[in-house]
């Protein structure tokens, strides 16, 4: 399995990924997830994949392949995000119409998702979520964030922590701690972990890391979050079970949390 998230703010732009790979309990290998193909100076471009593994890689090899190339289009021939975000669409159609009825015949299944984030000069940095059939939606300031892969174990965090004016700094720990809560319940997700924090109009990647099994920050991270849940969970009201229900007299149904 795999998780990769990306999050868009007003300073800029954090991208995550683990490298853990598994087909079956007894099989389990690490492969490289985020992919940088920056130009400094002129453009940022980082691609984070997820879903089967021979296509992506066919993706992005196919990527390299026209980058050495003098004439064909490639990443760095385009003039916007959005136009980046098409051309890698379309090779992901590409190489999944060409591979798809060999795959199926074994019943494999050829889907896959690809996060495209950066900027080019002269443009805002934005970030880009690409299904399987190659289209593709755009994080906004009312949803600064996308994730691909195993995302609902660390979707909650994210969702009461996250604004678009939320700092670059704050918005990489948050990645972090959205990590942490998906390795804590799903082992298939896994380090190491590549994390790049990206600063808007710098057309550099000055801070990038790759945490490793057993690294001392995620262990602190670990555990001053799991105090902190467990202190907050204690502080939480007692039920009161002798209350009057509100809701007693009502003939209709009442919905959660019904306001």
């Amino acid at each position: 399995m795999t998780y990769c998230l990306g999050i868009i703010s007003a300073q800029g732009l954090v991208m995550a990924a683990d490298s853990r790979t598994n087909a079956g309990v007894d099989y389990i290998s690490t492969y490289r997830k985020m992919f940088d193909f920056s130009v400094p100076g002129d453009r940022t471009i980082i691609l984070c994949t997820s879903g089967n593994l021979s296509i992506t890689q066919s993706v992005i090899l196919s990527l390299e392949q026209d980058l050495a190339s003098l004439d064909v289009e490639h990443l760095h021939s385009h003039r916007s995000m959005y136009d980046i975000a098409c051309y890698v669409g379309e090779k992901l159609r590409q190489i999944q119409a060409r591979e798809r009825d060999w795959l199926e015949k074994d019943r494999i299944d050829a889907g896959c998702n690809i996060l495209v984030g950066g900027q080019v000069r002269g443009q805002a940095t934005e970030l880009y979520m690409l299904y399987r059939q190659g289209n593709f939606i755009k994080a906004m300031p009312e949803t600064p964030f996308l994730q691909i892969g195993e995302i609902k174990y660390g979707r909650p965090i994210l969702d009461r922590t996250l604004t678009f004016r939320t700092s670059i700094e704050d918005a990489a720990k948050c990645a972090l701690l959205s990590f942490d809560s998906t390795m804590k319940s799903n082992v298939s997700v896994g380090p190491p972990i590549d994390l790049v924090m990206y600063r808007a109009d710098s057309f550099e990647i000055r801070h990038q890391l790759t945490f490793h099994r057993g690294d001392p920050y995620l262990l602190q991270v670990r555990s001053e979050w799991e105090s902190c849940l467990k202190t907050a969970f204690e502080r939480m009201p007692s039920i009161d079970w002798e209350r009057k229900n509100p809701a007693a007299d009502r003939t209709e149904p009442l919905g959660f949390l019904d306001q």
